[in-house]
């Protein structure tokens, strides 16, 4: 923080998670003092185990990087445009992963802390904010995560008159690489397929008979499980993070067409005989010695998660660097509370960013983090900054957030939800690619295909023109 800039006088960012780090690096790259309040070590949660901002609890937190094809990867390369720390420090500590970005957790962390402390206009301050902020802090960001504690919880709900809707986050183990069997287990991607940083063989794959499937799938649905709060009884999953056990109860197969599924791979060892599921495992760190079980997010107990999990072909001798968990998230019911610029407006002082503002995954929340940095900093010089046209990824998820969804209560089913970025969020094209660039016909699968390039296309496009028309002369003024 400049010397010039009084704490009332700063922009206050509660909680140096990815959405808040994020934040707090767009306002000071703009310009503005920021204060960036973490409480912990002071205060722990029940899934951080580290003090440091950003800290990741699997290392494949980025998914796709495929820029053309794919929504998630699209927002990986808008967010680089408008200069993320985020997606820098990624970048810098990316891991093998077929064709997804994968980061050392740790390295990762690191260099985003690393970053925050150097920077001559942010002040991280240890502490819990407990409770709704002081009068006098008039541009606030609250970037407090899926778990906020209790006290500001509870003081947001009061001012809103809003109960936080919730849902359960599982987290999957983590296995050592050298206690896997790789007799039996092998490493290659998918379809070969080659990502950033990869090679093409960046899984390690577990193969099972149908005799050991079924199995498996009886000691999931038998294993002890951990148990819920009655308060807790009735709360949702988000089904893009479901625990393997209850993806499991959903039907016998349901494993095998989800993280299970044995296409794309063939095993080395035994290359006539077809898998009927497979378990990868994914690269954890850049050392490469840990191996996170993908899709294997669980509720079990851990005395059943090692009994389970080392029935696996090639895990028999698995050893756990982490055993997969459960916590509690909470997110707002966004487009009721908060305005289109993701101020609360029971009291616009506040502004929101991150899950708690109904996105899912890493990505998506701190893509929030920089939109909502970058509006407090308009605000801090006094003026109004536009929204990201929605034919963007950023925008199309900011759109989501505050009012694109259909609202569902009427009916009786649940209305606002987390949602990860998709193509389904954007606006459709206004002329849909038909032909090849030969002028041939594109027929069945590659109509899809080149839908979702010329998506990718305007939306890059787009947004070059809103960095320039918007954010250039902001800058400048």
């Amino acid at each position: 923080m400049t010397a010039s800039k009084s704490a009332s006088e700063s922009v206050h960012v509660i909680g140096a998670g990815l959405a808040g780090s994020e934040a707090a690096w767009q306002l000071a790259e703009a310009g503005i003092g920021v204060v960036l309040h973490e409480m912990r070590p002071i205060r722990m949660t029940e899934a951080h185990r580290t003090e440091t901002p950003a800290e990741l609890v699997c290392s494949n937190s980025f998914r796709s990087d495929d820029a053309a094809n794919n929504a998630v990867g699209l927002l990986h390369a808008e967010m680089r445009k408008l200069g993320s720390l985020i997606m820098r420090a990624a970048d810098a500590n990316q891991v093998p992963a077929g064709g997804a970005l994968a980061v050392d957790r740790d390295g990762f962390s690191a260099a985003v802390g690393k970053a925050l402390q150097d920077h001559p206009r942010i002040e991280l301050r240890r502490g819990e904010v407990s409770g709704l902020p002081p009068a006098d802090w008039g541009n606030v960001i609250v970037a407090t995560g899926p778990l906020t504690s209790a006290p500001l919880a509870d003081a947001i709900r009061e001012l809103t008159d809003e109960s936080a809707l919730a849902f359960f986050d599982a987290i999957a183990p983590i296995v050592h690489k050298d206690s896997i069997d790789m007799a039996v287990a092998w490493f290659q991607s998918r379809y070969d397929k080659v990502g950033p940083g990869g090679t093409g063989a960046d899984y390690i794959n577990c193969p099972m008979t149908k005799e050991q499937y079924d199995g498996f799938v009886a000691a999931l649905l038998a294993g002890e499980k951990t148990d819920f709060k009655e308060w807790e009884a009735d709360t949702p999953y988000f089904d893009g993070c479901l625990p393997v056990e209850v993806m499991a109860e959903r039907g016998h197969e349901t494993l095998r067409h989800g993280p299970m599924k044995p296409v794309g791979l063939t095993n080395p060892h035994n290359p006539t005989v077809k898998a009927y599921a497979i378990v990868q495992l994914r690269q954890d760190n850049k050392l490469g010695t840990l191996y996170n079980m993908v899709g294997f997010q669980t509720k079990l107990k851990y005395g059943a998660q090692q009994q389970v999990f080392r029935t696996i072909p090639g895990l028999e001798k698995a050893e756990f660097a982490r055993l997969g968990g459960l916590h509690r998230n909470t997110f707002l019911n966004s487009p009721k509370l908060l305005d289109e610029q993701l101020r609360l407006r029971a009291q616009p002082r506040l502004r929101f960013a991150g899950q708690m503002t109904g996105c899912e995954g890493y990505v998506e929340s701190a893509s929030i983090g920089l939109i909502a940095g970058l509006y407090a900093a308009a605000d801090a010089r006094g003026q109004r900054l536009a929204a990201p046209p929605q034919t963007t990824a950023l925008g199309a998820l900011l759109g989501h957030i505050t009012g694109g969804h259909i609202e569902t209560i009427d009916s009786g089913a649940r209305s606002f939800q987390p949602m990860n970025i998709n193509f389904g969020l954007f606006p459709p094209l206004a002329s849909p690619p038909t032909k090849k660039p030969d002028g041939t016909r594109l027929r069945g699968n590659e109509k899809t295909v080149a839908k979702k390039q010329a998506l990718s296309a305007r939306a890059l496009a787009d947004l070059d023109r809103w960095i320039a028309d918007h954010l250039r002369i902001a800058a400048a003024a």
